[in-house]
């Protein structure tokens, strides 16, 4: 199972209604945080979550309204006596900009881990999950994330007698260990079937429709992009400032076959995002205007109740 929340869904300044966007993904005992403006701390408590189980924290670009919440952030998981490392995921520059960040958090009982992205798309893999970078088309170098999570295929017994494989080495196996005993050599393949359908959620704000961006959005389960502007006259204005229309991101969805969209980080200027909801609604059946604390369980297919 996979939780995912959208802390906030405001851009360019947090507002008494909305805080700035940021999401929170937990799996498999590990909490992955994707950018931390103003205020996220706030939409944290407010969903009941905490920051202290957060072990990797990844950022689109540096933005005020992306970033400016990392030294609260890091003084809180200070104060907490946290010890395990913090792993920081960014564009280049992440190390200089976060020592910047630091002077008023310079002193921490951990230890902080940087990767800088070089390349325009980037697989970083964890345990039992993946997150690939993109780059897309902003006023600064940004990125967008996508989650990966696969599902290997089911223990096959008969196929493991069949071969005659030791049942000691089965859950090992069974896990995706590599087993090595004299001269033969066990591999998973030889008692898993067919690779069964995994998960899938990609995030993106502050960009124009990219191709890389529709690559990256094929066959989610979930995608969360930006709907900074719903006004069609405001589309001048997109695409001046490098931002996306929700009729924008809603056409993304339809072209790219996922299975929902929610959208994001909204202009300060937009009181009432639900006032565009039925023209994206026109263009995605399945499109949500997202409020701060929107969250979901996203389950593999076979374990869907």
């Amino acid at each position: 199972m996979l939780d995912v929340c959208l802390l906030g869904t405001g851009g360019m300044m947090p507002l008494p209604y909305r805080w700035l966007t940021s999401l929170m993904m937990r799996y498999n005992g590990h909490s992955i945080l994707i950018d931390c403006g103003e205020g996220t701390q706030i939409a944290m408590r407010e969903k009941g979550w905490s920051p202290n189980p957060i072990d990797i924290i990844c950022f689109t670009h540096f933005h005020a309204d992306h970033i400016s919440g990392l030294p609260g952030m890091l003084l809180n998981l200070g104060n907490s006596d946290r010890t395990e490392p913090l792993l920081l995921i960014g564009p280049k520059g992440l190390e200089r900009v976060v020592g910047n960040l630091r002077v008023i958090a310079p002193e921490l009982p951990f230890e902080i881990r940087f990767t800088e992205i070089t390349e325009n798309e980037q697989t970083f893999e964890f345990d039992g999950f993946r997150l690939k970078a993109f780059k897309v088309n902003h006023s600064m170098v940004c990125y967008g994330y996508t989650m990966e999570i696969d599902r290997a295929g089911r223990f096959d017994k008969e196929k493991a007698e069949s071969l005659s494989i030791p049942i000691k080495m089965w859950s090992r196996l069974q896990k995706g260990e590599t087993i090595t005993d004299g001269d033969i050599t066990y591999t998973p393949d030889m008692v898993l079937g067919d690779a069964r359908k995994g998960l899938k959620v990609t995030y993106c704000t502050d960009t124009r429709p990219t191709d890389s961006l529709r690559e990256a959005a094929k066959d989610t389960d979930l995608l969360i992009l930006e709907g900074m502007y719903g006004d069609p006259e405001e589309a001048e204005k997109a695409r001046q400032k490098k931002h996306m229309t929700m009729q924008e991101a809603a056409q993304i969805a339809k072209e790219s076959g996922t299975k929902q969209l929610w959208l994001t980080h909204y202009s300060p200027a937009m009181n009432w995002p639900d006032n565009y909801k039925d023209a994206v609604k026109a263009i995605f059946k399945d499109a949500h205007i997202s409020k701060d604390g929107r969250s979901i369980e996203l389950n593999f297919e076979d374990d869907a109740t």
